[in-house]
């Protein structure tokens, strides 16, 4: 089962694919899109979108998963932010794939074992998990473990009924 974990932000758009075999776990790619130098919104929209989009194309993944929006005291970074979420649902959503979403305490329970650990700790398990992995950096890091938290929770009921 191919799994690919999308860490949603406007900015940088972190993605990481692996592939589970029933408790195995294999890194197949990570990276980052970005949006960087324009304030155009819709502009930097449609880049995530073609670059995600290329991302899917090339590695054909067949579930995904993307982590949910927490709400902050910056209202109209909270709302950029759900809109470039858009982006990272909607993208899978085209492909026909089954799009899960956890909390990030979930994704860091999962990963880590507790859920409040920071960046570092969660880098850090993921190399565990995914041994000789090479992290495109903290937002590719955060979307391998969002692809690992889906796979421990959906990808063997997926796989038994594809089987």
């Amino acid at each position: 089962m191919r799994v690919l974990g999308i860490d949603p932000g406007l900015r940088r758009l972190g993605w990481g694919i692996i592939d589970a075999e029933g408790s195995r776990l294999r890194h197949v790619a990570n990276g980052v899109c970005e949006s960087q130098g324009t304030d155009d919104l819709a502009t930097r929209l449609l880049a995530l979108h073609r670059q995600l989009t290329e991302v899917l194309t090339r590695f054909a993944p067949e579930i995904a998963a993307v982590e949910q929006t927490f709400v902050n005291k910056d209202a109209v970074g909270t709302l950029k932010l759900g809109q470039a979420r858009g982006v990272a649902l909607l993208v899978p959503a085209q492909f026909g794939l089954p799009v899960g979403e956890y909390a990030p305490n979930k994704v860091k329970k999962t990963v880590v074992g507790v859920g409040h650990a920071d960046k570092r700790q969660i880098e850090h398990m993921v190399k565990m998990q995914l041994p000789g992995v090479q992290i495109a950096g903290p937002d590719a890091a955060d979307a391998l473990a969002i692809a690992i938290c889906h796979a421990h929770h959906v990808g063997p009921q997926l796989a038994r009924k594809l089987a």
